[in-house]
């Protein structure tokens, strides 16, 4: 995980967010890259062409945002010692990524751009998205995950105090999930402890948490199979729930293994996840 791409807003969380990426970055001599994106003016308000509103020029408003969002960026890096990136040069060898900052792109970027950019990192650190105004939009989060083909780390609103060190893996059989386990493994490899979880109820066809405990292992990662019963609770509240009772700072999770329509419609654990974990998440999809 050397290369860690941070789309940045202006929201409430910003602050616990920007204190998430640090605390993988300092561990593998990682490069964070921060922009700001914004919601395109369409996503706000469709004008009538016949209406006397006037509506600021979209490249003034998009620079204003650009610089704020910058400065709130660059301000926080400084604060906490993380070195500024030597701008590249054009056409000429780079040398490998090592633990610093750069902000490398002078415009404000709109939600599609999260996931294709998203696709030369190996890691995306988004906000835990949230309904009111002042919370992380979820936009940004679906199009990394759908989008880079890379994991997205999901920050809390809290800042954590360490992360990577206890390790739940919610694993449900699906190819998701696996994906994820595949992407995870520095992390991993690196933890004092890895719990890999499964829900009754909550499975798909595929290996045994067992299986999964073993093959991880095998691949260097200290890891124990455990086997939850829900109860009265949903799959996703017994996952936060182990969570929570082991003292685990991170979680590694697949999504969507069912549909993004579905989960809308009935709920799912993804969903529920993203609505409520108060531990760094790593999802992919």
């Amino acid at each position: 995980m050397k290369t860690i791409l941070i789309p940045s807003e202006d929201h409430d969380a910003m602050p616990a967010l920007l204190e998430t990426p640090p605390l993988i970055a300092r561990r593998f001599g990682s490069a964070l890259e921060g922009f700001a994106v914004h919601p395109a003016i369409t996503d706000f308000v469709a004008v009538d062409p016949l209406s006397s509103l006037t509506v600021p020029h979209p490249a003034e408003g998009d620079a204003e945002i650009e610089r704020h969002i910058r400065a709130l960026f660059e301000a926080f890096m400084a604060a906490n010692d993380v070195p500024r990136a030597a701008p590249p040069i054009p056409g000429a060898n780079q040398p490998p990524a090592r633990y610093s900052y750069g902000w490398l792109r002078p415009t404000v970027e709109h939600d599609p751009f999260v996931g294709s950019y998203g696709r030369l990192f190996d890691l995306t650190v988004l906000g835990r998205p949230g309904r009111l105004a002042q919370n992380p939009r979820m936009p940004p989060l679906e199009t990394a995950l759908f989008e880079s083909g890379h994991p997205v780390l999901i920050a809390p609103p809290t800042p954590p105090l360490g992360l990577g060190r206890n390790v739940l893996v919610a694993w449900n059989g699906s190819t998701e999930q696996a994906r994820t386990n595949a992407f995870a493994l520095p992390l991993l490899r690196d933890a004092e402890q890895v719990t890999v979880l499964s829900v009754e109820g909550g499975m798909t066809p595929g290996p045994s948490g067992e299986e999964v405990a073993l093959h991880l292992r095998m691949n260097g990662v200290p890891a124990t199979a455990v086997t939850a019963a829900p109860g009265t609770r949903t799959t996703g509240e017994t996952i936060l729930d182990h969570a929570a009772s082991r003292g685990c700072d991170l979680l590694v999770k697949g999504a969507y293994t069912q549909s993004r329509l579905r989960q809308m419609i009935f709920g799912g654990t993804t969903r529920h996840i993203l609505a409520n974990a108060t531990l760094p998440v790593l999802m992919a999809h």
